[in-house]
Order: structure tokens, then C-alpha cells, then sequence
């Protein structure tokens, strides 16, 4: 099987602008997304889909392979469909351009473990976790989900989901932006049309879920900090730094 993960890194941010070039300790945030990936076991190529000249010039500095993309595109799907396009593969391993502290076990998890997999007419998979503080299941920045007992999702929402009533006897689970697709699940994404759901709570995995096609979700301990703020790129670079001094990182 032929899998390679794919970076879509986008340059306008409202929060960050220029997000992909921000500086994490020396570096930009982009390469470090990188750095992480390529350690993933499983890959046969990483490729950062990027949609500015500025980011193509660091990726051919720091030798990151890259592929250029449409500015246009409205969903990071879009982007991976794009280069889907240009680049065959079995799977599409998806990892967003501002996780600078994605742990290649997470790609790992993500990426389908058998030959089986290909049998599949779509192939949508991605990661939950536990919530560890209850007040972070108030956010609507996280994103909830459910699962029946053979791990395809029922429903994901920025509420609360299910909520507790009858009892409390349950774990909630929230959605890890770690994503993995066929060819087929991404041509159907740019093809069809987002439903009443989607244009609602702004969650893409249910474009797949209202028109009844399957999404796995599969469960990890591992914990990961995406930078959606100033704040956030703050706290990583913080963090990423304290690994520098450990050893841990270059």
C-alpha cells in the first residue's frame, strides 16, 4: 500500500498571518510540522501543499517537498484533493500545517493496517481522545464525537455529544485533527455539495456522515496543541523549546 501524508499549510490566517513561516525557536513552524511527520513509520512520501510563493521559497531552502496549490480553495480538504490529483497514492494521511507537535504515532494510528482497507469504496479515517478537564468539552473550538462499538462515527458536533441524562457512566470524546482518506472519499468530498449540518456547526468530516458514508474514529492517549493563536504559538514555542534543551529536538 502506497500511503503518503500530505501538509496543507495556507499563508493568510486571520490570527497569525503568515502562519506557516511563524518562528518556532529558529525555525519555521512549517518545517517543524515536517521534521515530525517524516519520522511517521508507513509513509512512502510527505508533501506540503502550500498556496503562496513566500512559503514555496522556504520549503526549497530548508528542502521540504512541496507542491503548489489554489488560494481558493475553502476547506483544507480541498487542497489535499488538489494534490491528490497530481500525486497517486492508496491513502492520503492528512496533518495540518500548525501542528508543529504532532507525534508521528499519531500518523501512524491513522494510517489504515492492512490490505483489507483497500476493499473499501471510501476510506475516511481519523483520531479521538479523552477530554481530560470537563470544562474544555464547553469550548466550541473542540469538537465532540460520538461512536458506536465498531468505531464508526455517529455524529460530531461542537456541542456536547451524547449528553449526559440517563447517566453520566461514559467518557467524552473529542475529535484529533489527524485525518486519512482514499482517492474515492476525496473526489466525493469536492464533489458534493456541504449539507444544512455541515454549513451549521462548520465541521467537514460531516459531509461524510450526512450523506451516510462511513468515518472511523480511532481512539489514542496521545495528546496534541495545534496553534490556532498568538497564544497558542506562544505555549509551543515554549514547549518546543524545553525539548531543544532536553535533546529532544534539533
Amino acid at each position: 500500500m502506497k500511503t503518503i501524508a500530505i501538509i496543507p499549510a495556507r499563508y493568510e490566517s486571520s490570527r497569525i498571518p503568515g502562519k506557516p513561516l511563524a518562528d518556532i525557536c529558529g525555525k519555521p513552524m512549517l518545517w517543524r510540522v515536517y521534521q515530525q511527520t517524516i519520522k511517521a513509520k508507513g509513509l512512502s512520501d510527505v508533501v506540503c501543499a502550500v498556496d503562496d510563493d513566500r512559503v514555496m521559497a522556504m520549503c526549497r531552502q530548508y528542502g521540504l517537498n512541496a507542491v503548489m496549490t489554489s488560494d481558493k480553495h475553502p476547506k483544507h480538504v480541498d487542497r489535499v484533493h488538489e494534490v491528490s490529483d497530481k500525486i497517486k497514492a492508496d491513502f492520503y494521511a492528512v496533518v495540518c500545517g500548525d501542528e508543529p507537535l504532532v507525534e508521528p504515532e499519531s500518523i501512524e494510528a491513522i494510517i489504515p493496517p492492512d490490505e483489507r482497507w483497500l476493499e473499501h469504496e471510501y476510506v475516511v479515517r481519523s483520531l479521538m481522545r479523552d477530554f481530560d478537564d470537563p470544562v474544555e468539552a464547553y469550548d466550541s473550538a473542540s469538537m465532540k464525537c460520538a461512536v458506536n462499538a465498531e468505531g464508526r462515527c455517529v455524529f460530531i458536533s461542537r456541542s456536547i455529544v451524547p449528553l449526559p441524562y440517563k447517566t453520566v457512566d461514559f467518557t467524552l470524546k473529542r475529535l484529533v485533527g489527524i485525518e486519512c482518506y482514499n482517492k474515492k472519499a476525496l473526489d466525493f468530498f469536492v464533489n458534493t455539495p456541504a449539507g444544512a449540518l455541515e454549513q451549521i456547526e462548520d465541521i467537514t468530516l460531516l459531509r461524510y456522515l450526512e450523506y451516510f458514508l462511513p468515518v472511523w474514529l480511532i481512539d489514542t492517549k496521545i495528546k496534541q496543541i495545534g496553534v490556532d493563536t498568538p497564544k497558542n504559538l506562544e505555549m509551543v514555542r515554549a514547549m518546543i523549546k524545553a525539548k531543544i534543551e532536553a535533546g529532544m529536538l534539533a
